[in-house]
């Protein structure tokens, strides 16, 4: 595996491939478990750093790739280690309490590999498989801002358009999180027909351009910024129907969801360690305690007791909904239990956005005011959790876990669901 120290001072502007014979192949979800608790230790180390001087993770995505990280998903058919959903959240959980834009990052690249394989065919399959195998990263050029042709996610004005020079796509994405680092950016466009499609772009297209004016003050280093596509030449075999997945049950939006849950507990875990450590070592006890150490109080005591508690339950249900996608996936797909997938992953969304918020603010209760100074940049934790969180609203979590219990209706099928 590269050492940071050798590539830490090259900040290119464009990824670079990575080297296939440094590329690890894993094989099983021992092995994924292990690669991932490898890069947090490597991760944690600089994660402060690099979201107070917005240090872009240049480096350390090139030992993610290198890690073999991104290929777990892969069915074993073509070569991957095809991991559990339940193997597949511990990893994002593990890399995101280490450094939460890092967990981030890779969410689009595993989120597409879900649609390719509901919607890709064999020939394209074989071939995005070997890239991300040997180490290449996706990254999704993100919805369009609201504008008369874009009123929801789900709308936008890109097109991909039949010329007499060939396929054509143009249009701008926003909230575009990997896209600056990935080899791939895949785009959600309309076709001639008016119908949905995915666009696999090359990172180095002619006419393709990344521009990193991501400002939020969360996730700083994701890179979550603006892509824009200018009559990019498209092959016909780098473009996936996505207009089939709304009458297909599938699995790909629970299996996004799932990733972002994952996310938000990895955000909660990095929070509630910080506040424990805090409190153990420079935290003072209060005046009226009659106590020497702010370890021993009651009151912090069962404070920490009830996060603890508030984090397994999310863990426990994450895993739980991880579980229903692994039994579901045995099995032919039907509405049913796509319905009953999104369902489960609905109700870990609600808990573990509720961890991350909760613990990352509980952390200043229980640590005190020494730990809102400037130097500790603890406060990193609340806005990754409130920024992160955003990305698809809970009541709508629960309105959709509320509907399905009284009405049985099933929820609508894109990958915010």
């Amino acid at each position: 595996m590269t050492d940071l120290s050798d590539i830490h001072a090259v900040q290119p502007r464009e990824p670079r491939l990575p080297d296939p014979a440094r590329v690890r192949r894993l094989r099983d979800d021992a092995e994924a478990i292990e690669a991932a608790h490898a890069l947090a230790a490597v991760f944690r180390d600089g994660a402060s750093a690099r979201d107070r001087e917005r240090r872009l993770p240049w480096a350390e995505l090139d030992l993610w790739s290198e890690s073999g990280l991104g290929g777990i998903t892969v069915p074993r058919a073509h070569g991957g280690a095809e991991v559990s959903y339940v193997t597949l959240a511990d990893v994002f959980a593990i890399i995101s309490a280490a450094d939460a834009s890092l967990g981030q990052i890779p969410q689009n690249h595993f989120g597409l590999l879900g649609v390719l394989r509901e919607a890709g065919t064999e020939a394209q399959k074989r071939r995005i498989y070997a890239e991300v195998l040997a180490g290449q990263r996706l990254g999704n050029a993100g919805p369009e801002r609201r504008s008369a042709g874009s009123r929801t996610v789900l709308d936008g004005t890109t097109r991909l358009r039949r010329t007499s020079q060939g396929l054509r796509l143009s249009g701008t994405r926003y909230y575009s999180t990997g896209a600056l680092f990935a080899h791939r950016i895949p785009t959600r466009a309309l076709d001639d027909d008016d119908r949905p499609v995915q666009v696999w772009v090359p990172r180095n297209a002619a006419g393709l351009t990344v521009v990193d004016d991501w400002s939020s003050f969360g996730q700083r280093t994701t890179a979550s910024g603006t892509v824009v596509f200018e009559h990019v030449s498209i092959q016909p075999d780098d473009v996936l129907p996505l207009w089939q997945l709304a009458d297909k049950p599938g699995l790909y939006g629970a299996n996004s969801q799932l990733i972002q849950a994952a996310i938000d507990l990895g955000i909660a875990q990095a929070a509630f360690d910080d506040a424990v450590a805090f409190v153990r070592d420079h935290a003072r006890p209060w005046i009226d305690s009659g106590l020497a150490r702010a370890s021993d109080d009651p009151h912090l005591i069962a404070d920490v007791g009830r996060l603890a508690i508030d984090i397994e339950g999310a863990r426990a249900v994450l895993r739980e909904a991880a579980l229903v996608l692994d039994e579901i996936a045995t099995q032919p797909v039907s509405a049913e239990s796509s319905g009953r997938a999104s369902v489960a992953v609905a109700e870990a969304k609600v808990l573990t956005t509720e961890a991350a918020l909760h613990a990352s603010e509980k952390l200043f209760e229980l640590a005190g005011s020494s730990a809102t100074r400037a130097k500790h940049n603890l406060d990193r934790h609340w806005r990754n959790a409130r920024t992160h969180t955003l990305h698809d609203p809970v009541r709508w979590k629960l309105h959709l876990i509320g509907n399905y219990q009284l009405n049985n209706a099933l929820p609508r099928r894109h990958s915010w669901n």
